[in-house]
């Protein structure tokens, strides 16, 4: 299909009156380039790959089609009977899925039943009591699902979609879906839908898919350098503390951000250094439960938290021959850098430098989605130049791709574009915010190895506090509760009052205009000037305030004469 064709319309693809009021509502224009070319092909019953990248409206491409088929259906259908299967790699992913689906399906009314096993509840009645009521749609993990096959009749779904299929395989899921597929009936219609066309997917589209029709969207990894920036400031261990408060703290990070780290230690690490500055944050790690991560998430895109500290370990690359760790330590089915939408994100912070070019994309790709801007920092150290290197090539290589859809075939090579510098150089000098260095410092030491097993120790018991399924158990054994509570107290960090505020004698004189403008600082509440404020309307729209105009004039500026 050429870039010049004409896209059809959502009033072009014969969709059900009801399914296009509900993309009225939701504010959908025109489809996506891959809902345009799939949607029609997915009506007529056809097997499809569906090959694009996150943000592309992938999830819509099969929801749309599959809720159009179950309409039909209905009008004479029996009985009630589940119809169609969704699998999802994750518990985040299979609760978007559900989401977006009722969403599209709300106008009519309850025609289109959809119910998720894998992250609504851990109750097992629960789950098998939602599946005895034979909703149309299941949406689930395929172990999940597995497990409550003798619930469920397989035997009359019409339609079969693995959504982020290139994880199936890699969470482990092989063997489930092998021995899901036999519980199939012989003939079913199959969509399977990923971001990128690896071997795991060639595998699974042998096993499940019959003359299918792969959609190749070929674009660049990420969007375009106007809506999407790239900086990076060089900083070593020591420097990334003192950098982190200064850019917090002078609020040139502006909106929503979530801070990648590479471990979980210091996920935590991190949120105790920002405790103790009175920076309000959350975490998200593989090693919280399900439903912790789901509310964490839920809280961060209704604007509760406006940080997010994410840990982006390799649960997606173990070398060959390595064993997975140990289940009761990890949930692999998260994955923080991939696959969770998060909404509203300004900006990215990388505090540790990705490991790869491929989790550089994937973290990139939680900003700037949809038609907002958004902003990537990294900070990055000499030893790891050489993967900053490589990431800026791929992305020289990837912003040269013009947006195009191939039926079948593999696109040609991308062209390099004409862009000197991909990951620009933030203005930004340790020694302007030298007097940050001492504070951070301190309470960067402050958050010990003790203090963040601390910290973890106190949000286990807290769980186990609060846990539905326990409470059952504690009315029976009060005194395991009572011991529980009264257990040895965790050792917290002492939280001065006074560092959560910036004194002016401490503000950089480059920087010192435009942080008291902003209204987050104590020193704005006490003078405001008329030129620190136009030098705050000017950057308003920059969600990573970029200090180059401001400071760059004023470090060149000459000095005021004294008056004699």
């Amino acid at each position: 299909m050429s870039q010049t064709q004409k896209l059809l319309q959502f009033h072009e693809l014969e969709l059900d009156q009801r399914i296009l009021k509900a993309i009225a509502q939701l504010g959908w224009v025109q489809p996506t380039l891959i809902q345009s070319t799939a949607i029609p092909l997915l009506l007529e019953g056809k097997d499809v790959v569906v090959r694009a990248r996150t943000g592309s409206g992938k999830t819509a491409t099969y929801a749309l089609p599959l809720i159009q088929k179950i309409l039909n259906s209905k009008m004479n259908a029996s009985e009630q009977r589940v119809s169609a299967l969704v699998l999802c790699p994750t518990k985040e992913l299979c609760r978007q899925s559900r989401q977006v689906i009722e969403q599209l399906a709300e106008s009519c009314g309850k025609v289109v039943r959809v119910a998720d096993i894998a992250g609504s509840s851990n109750d097992v009645a629960t789950q098998r009591h939602a599946l005895a009521e034979r909703p149309d749609i299941v949406v689930a993990t395929p172990s999940k699902l597995l497990a409550h096959a003798d619930v469920v009749d397989l035997q009359h779904i019409e339609t079969l979609v693995v959504d982020e299929a290139d994880l199936i395989f890699a969470f482990g899921y092989e063997k489930d879906f092998k021995r899901l597929i036999k519980h199939l009936p012989p003939i079913y219609q199959a969509v399977l839908v990923s971001a990128t066309i690896s071997d795991d997917v060639a595998r699974m589209k042998g096993l499940c898919l019959h003359n299918a029709v792969t959609l190749k969207l070929e674009e660049p990894d990420l969007v375009s350098l106007d809506q999407l920036s790239h900086q990076r400031i060089l900083a070593e261990e020591n420097d990334k503390p003192a950098i982190l408060c200064a850019l917090l703290k002078l609020t040139l990070i502006q909106g929503k951000s979530i801070i990648f780290v590479n471990n979980v230690d210091r996920c935590y690490k991190v949120r105790l250094f920002l405790e103790q500055f009175g920076i309000r944050s959350c975490v998200l790690n593989s090693e919280l439960p399900a439903n912790i991560r789901i509310h964490t998430i839920s809280q961060f895109n209704r604007g509760v938290y406006d940080i997010i500290i994410a840990s982006d370990e390799h649960l997606l690359e173990k070398p060959a021959g390595q064993k997975a760790k140990d289940k009761s330590q990890r949930d692999h089915e998260s994955s923080a850098s991939r696959g969770i939408d998060f909404q509203g994100v300004n900006n990215v912070i990388n505090f540790d430098f990705p490991r790869d070019v491929t989790s550089y994309i994937h973290r990139a790709g939680r900003t700037a989605r949809g038609n907002n801007k958004g902003s990537v920092l990294s900070f990055v150290s000499i030893k790891e130049l050489p993967v900053n290197q490589a990431v800026e090539e791929r992305l020289r290589c990837s912003l040269g791709k013009e947006p195009h859809l191939t039926v079948d075939a593999l696109s040609d090579e991308p062209q390099k574009p004409a862009v000197e510098d991909i990951i620009k150089l933030y203005q930004f000098k340790m020694e302007e915010v030298e007097a940050f260095r001492y504070r951070a410092q301190d309470c960067w030491r402050a958050a010990t190895r003790v203090a963040v097993h601390d910290t973890r120790i106190r949000e286990i018991k807290n769980e186990i506090l609060n846990c539905e399924k326990l409470k059952g158990f504690f009315e029976e054994n009060k005194r395991d509760l009572l011991a529980l509570r009264h257990d040895k107290p965790a050792r917290t960090i002492k939280v001065q009052s006074h560092l959560a505020h910036v004194p002016d004698y401490i503000l950089p004189s480059a920087l010192k205009r435009v942080a008291l403008a902003r209204p987050n600082t104590l020193a704005a509440k006490q003078t405001r000037t008329t030129g620190a404020k136009s030098a705050y309307q000017r950057q308003s729209n920059d969600p990573l305030m970029v200090s180059e105009v401001d400071y760059g004039k004023r470090r060149g500026a000459p000095k005021r004469r004294k008056a004699k």
